[in-house]
């Protein structure tokens, strides 16, 4: 008899844990697969909720005595950065005197950098600014100036794919001076002339000599200065929506942020052809 008893029991609970199962299993499916796309889309990523700068939120405001920034100046993360697919992809930016250095210049952008490339900002010309990665995987980060050929034969930084640089270079009229990452990891004398002329910056190709960029750019900055090595290091910390420092040197500034419009103040608006405004680029970033 207690034999009896105790089977019924089990096939009660049996039947109950199948009927709850029935009636909740569903529920906890989808709750599942919602957790999973969550995941996927990156909601554990402390940047998932993060304030995003919108196009044009932050700008400079030039008068004939001072320039200064305006707007919503936070040094958020962009809302959308540049993506090149290293086929078609490129921004021209117009042949502008304001991009074309007298004697000092300093180039700084955010880079990422999805296979090897050779050239991320490239001046027209046999030997324009660039920066970039050259070389084969890992690449090598190199840096131009206008008319000067100063490269560092041995550069003691390897860049790694799917993963974001700050990247750039200073020119104080005798030395060129590449930084990653705000730390100074090469110099190198100049030697050449300087070529002042007035021709487009471009940006992932298609005018740049060595290909087109696989990859993805973001907040380009250009001076008419040499930044000391406190300035760099200060702009890094900033991170990718890092507002300009100094706005009265400061001749190029294009955030990427949807669209290639120069925030500078010298209106020297680029030309995309063929890019993505990607809005998930910051699943791979990490600030400093």
């Amino acid at each position: 008899m207690g034999k009896e008893i105790n089977c019924k029991t089990r096939r009660n609970n049996a039947q109950s844990a199948m009927e709850y199962l029935m009636t909740y299993g569903w529920a906890i499916l989808i709750i599942s697969v919602v957790l999973v796309v969550l995941f996927s889309m990156g909601i554990t990523n402390p940047f998932f909720f993060a304030p995003k700068a919108v196009a044009g939120g932050c700008l400079v405001i030039k008068t004939e005595v001072s320039s200064s920034l305006e707007g919503v100046c936070n040094s958020e993360i962009p809302e959308y950065v540049a993506q090149f697919n290293g086929q078609t992809s490129y921004i021209n930016i117009p042949s502008s005197a304001h991009i074309s250095p007298i004697k000092e210049i300093s180039v700084f952008a955010w880079i990422y950098i999805n296979s090897p490339e050779s050239a991320i900002i490239e001046k027209e010309g046999s030997y324009g600014m660039k920066v970039g990665v050259q070389g084969a995987s890992p690449g090598q980060f190199a840096g131009y100036v206008w008319g000067t050929n100063g490269v560092c034969s041995s550069f003691p930084f390897s860049l790694k794919i799917n993963t974001w640089y700050f990247v750039g270079f200073t020119f104080d009229g005798n030395t060129v001076y590449e930084y990653v990452n705000g730390k100074l990891y090469c110099e190198v004398s100049f030697y050449g002339g300087i070529d002042t002329s007035t021709s487009p910056l471009g940006l992932g190709g298609p005018d740049d000599v060595d290909g087109y960029v696989h990859g993805s750019i973001s907040n380009l900055q250009v001076y008419n200065d040499s930044l000391s090595n406190t300035t760099v290091s200060t702009l890094y910390g900033e991170g990718i929506g890092g507002d300009p420092i100094d706005t009265n040197h400061l001749v190029g500034w294009w955030p990427l942020n949807g669209n290639a419009n120069d925030y500078s103040g010298n209106n020297n608006d680029g030309i995309a052809s063929s890019i993505i405004w990607s809005g998930n680029w910051w699943q791979d970033y990490s600030a400093p």
